[in-house]
């Protein structure tokens, strides 16, 4: 039987390592204990509460491996002198798993009232654009990414898109930048 992914697209090149985590994450959770939300509280902000009600803070530990935050729970075996005539409080021992994007910092974690409080900050990254530079030899022979056009021209390209750009798009693009304070990189595409 083959397998059908959604990272078949050309648009998704690189992101195979994304698919296993993907893959991952879904076959270790097989159950829904405990259960949790994940609610925005700022604007970079995140809290993850799970509901962990009869669990002590020494029972119950965070921890982060391989990009994920790892959280168990362990309650301390009974000691055989109570008989319960019905059990419907889970005291079972778990563990949930939650796969971290790239630059997510955990702030901190409190239990308050059987639910336990995991903060995490997904800082906003700098945008970084880095021009890719296009020359008549193939990369293999080069080694650095350029390419020239023609007889010794060379055009550089823009690896991001550029919000700005859009509003230079009328410029002409042949032109040079006028001091060493514009910024080279937000410039439209240009041949020299």
């Amino acid at each position: 039987m083959t397998r059908v992914s959604g990272f078949n697209s050309p648009l998704l090149v690189g992101f195979e390592h994304v698919e296993r985590l993907l893959d991952r994450v879904q076959k270790s959770q097989p159950e829904g204990y405990p259960p949790y939300n994940i609610e925005q509280i700022g604007e970079t902000r995140l809290r993850i509460t799970l509901a962990v009600a009869g669990f002590t803070e020494d029972d119950l530990s965070v921890s982060v491996e391989d990009n994920q935050l790892v959280i168990r729970g362990r309650q301390a075996s009974d000691d055989g002198t109570r008989v319960f005539l019905h059990r419907g409080i889970a005291a079972r021992q778990f563990q949930r798993a939650f796969v971290l994007a790239e630059g997510m910092e955990i702030l901190g974690a409190h239990l308050e009232t059987g639910l336990l409080h995991v903060d995490l900050d997904r800082p906003v990254p700098e945008p970084r654009v880095r021009r890719i530079k296009i020359s008549g030899q193939p990369a293999a022979r080069r080694g650095n990414g350029a390419r020239s056009k023609g007889a010794g021209q060379t055009i550089a390209v823009d690896a991001e898109a550029d919000p700005g750009a859009d509003a230079d798009a009328g410029a002409d693009a042949n032109t040079e930048a006028e001091g060493p304070e514009t910024d080279r990189a937000s410039a439209p595409l240009r041949s020299s």
